[in-house]
């Protein structure tokens, strides 16, 4: 009987053994993962940022032009070319924008309106900062379609 419990110890320490290994390994896949997802945001996070600088959408900007003319305007530098020709472009870019914005856990697609005409896009409504205003343009720029951006989107008054 003895020997037996002897066995049953054993094996339940080889077993434990292995699992802890089998553990181990997993976690350190898990840490891995979680390492190159935290790169992966870091290096999305700079390029936004780039984007934002690119187009002189950073809050500082937005807020002074915004403050100085009552809107905010930008255009992308590429040629236009040709006006849409189907009927029912200005929904489908409308439609992705305010998808775009339905997507962004920082923006509220209700608060913000989109109205767009022969590829020129305005937004209108509030926002929680500057830099969501800036970036609410940005998607509207980096949208198919869209070769103008005008903002007349308001700073949003919190409750105090």
């Amino acid at each position: 009987m003895k020997a037996f419990l002897n066995l049953a110890v054993l094996c339940i320490m080889v077993y434990g053994f292995f699992w802890y290994l089998g553990v181990a390994r997993q976690n350190e896949s898990v840490r891995q993962a979680e390492a190159e997802l935290v790169n992966e945001v870091g290096r999305v996070k700079k390029s936004i940022q780039d984007e934002l600088r690119n187009h002189s959408l950073e809050a500082g900007s937005v807020q002074a032009e915004l403050e100085a003319t009552g809107k905010v305007a930008r255009k992308l530098a590429r040629e236009v070319g040709a006006v849409m020709a189907e009927a029912g472009a200005a929904g489908r870019v409308t439609a992705t924008i305010k998808a775009k914005l339905v997507a962004d856990p920082e923006l509220s697609a209700l608060a913000v309106s989109v109205n767009t005409t022969d590829g020129l896009v305005t937004l209108s409504g509030t926002a929680p900062s500057y830099d969501l205003i800036g970036k609410a343009m940005l998607l509207a720029l980096g949208t198919d379609g869209v070769h103008e951006v005008v903002s007349t989107l308001q700073l949003r008054q919190t409750k105090e």
